[in-house]
């Protein structure tokens, strides 16, 4: 932490707005951003109690006092690429980052118990949000943009890259851990005849599922992953280990092996971190993603080792900027239909939500893996799939 900033926040009830601005205004002009611009990317500001907030409570002050109408960028999202590219992020840790620290090294954040807290407070959300937001399938996770001209062509090619990894074969049986509304599992047993088993701790995500998948052999479970048994030739994991905490990364292959036939398959998609953490932003915890951390590739490795062998790691990180984008195109675009039942409030915050993901996958601080993984090495090689 910088003497100054240190120096503020000792005098955080003494100085005054412009001392707080000052100190700002050095940090944002590392980046090329204006306190009070007209490019895209600065900021306009309604409050100049913004300025306090923002040095005594870090990201948690910032994303809600946007969200409390103190202040607006019409290009959020490359704001906070600038803020990432730039390191300003490390320069604003608060009490609220040190708190989930000691929180998440005390205590398992991720316990079947506290693993639907997330169900509860995102993805139980009304299931006409993310119709609104998301493609025909409802994907809530990165499309693939190789060849995609749009976002319904860019999870569909990601849905084929995944099916075509595991190499899967009619009368396969799959687990989807982590199904979300069944979108995965639908294409899998509609274009690879399998025998599909999903599971999620959303009880709307299931519901949605379930008749999403109807008259396919599917079958869709309220369940945390460390309840399952039985055998599968194939394993995926679409957008879910996020949720699974770095306590439970060991837990969590090892169940995965214990799962999988001996000469079986495990894809995991997940979002990853340039360095290893213990918790995520303390804004995203509070109103996005509860319990949530973001796995490091060494905390992969390190849980994984003596358990599989990794055949595969592919990673298109740039392609969730694009995703994300859209989603929120798709959100502003169909608002209209959507206010009756969410508030200003609402909006403000999954706009800053969706936006400030983008950016952070812009300055390449986010990435995006799939990890293609075997119990005992395929014999002679796996063959790249692309």
């Amino acid at each position: 932490m910088s003497t100054l900033r240190h120096a503020l926040q000792q005098h955080l009830f003494t100085s005054d707005s412009a001392t707080y601005r000052d100190y700002l205004q050095q940090l944002a002009e590392r980046a090329d951003i204006g306190l009070e611009g007209v490019r895209p990317w600065d900021m306009t500001v309604h409050n100049d109690g913004l300025w306090r907030r923002i040095v005594s409570e870090g990201s948690l002050g910032a994303g809600e006092a946007y969200m409390d109408g103190w202040w607006d960028c019409r290009a959020l999202d490359e704001l906070f690429a600038r803020i990432l590219r730039a390191g300003i992020d490390r320069e604003m840790v608060s009490l609220n980052n040190l708190r989930l620290v000691l929180s998440a090294r005390l205590q398992n954040l991720q316990t079947p118990r506290r693993a639907v807290s997330v169900a509860h407070k995102h993805y139980d959300l009304s299931s006409e949000l993310y119709r609104a937001m998301l493609d025909n399938r409802m994907i809530y996770s990165c499309g693939y943009w190789h060849q995609a001209t749009s976002l319904d062509e860019a999870q569909e090619a990601k849905l084929s890259l995944v099916c075509r990894k595991l190499d899967l074969q009619p009368g396969m049986r799959l687990l989807d851990i982590g199904c979300g509304w069944g979108g995965a599992a639908r294409y899998a047993a509609e274009n690879f005849g399998v025998q599909v088993t999903g599971i999620t701790v959303s009880h709307e995500q299931a519901r949605v599922a379930e008749a999403t998948c109807e008259g396919l052999p599917v079958e869709i479970r309220v369940a945390d992953y460390r309840t399952m048994d039985g055998q599968f030739d194939r394993i995926m994991s679409i957008g879910m280990f996020e949720h699974v905490g770095y306590k439970n990364y060991r837990t969590y292959f090892r169940k995965a092996l214990n799962l999988l036939s001996p000469d079986g398959l495990f894809l995991l998609h997940t979002i990853g971190s340039n360095l290893s953490r213990s918790i995520t932003d303390p804004w995203i915890e509070k109103y996005i993603f509860p319990n949530s951390m973001l796995p490091s590739a060494v905390q992969i490795t390190r849980a994984l080792e003596g358990l599989f062998v990794i055949e595969d790691w592919h990673g298109f990180g740039a392609d969730y900027d694009r995703t994300l984008m859209s989603w929120h195109a798709n959100l502003q675009g169909n608002w209209t239909r959507l206010s009756p039942s969410f508030d200003e409030r609402f909006r403000r915050m999954w706009t800053y939500y969706l936006l400030c993901s983008a950016g952070a996958f812009r300055a390449r601080s986010n990435q995006l893996w799939q990890w293609l993984l075997s119990p005992k090495g395929i014999p002679g090689g796996w063959k790249t799939v692309r």
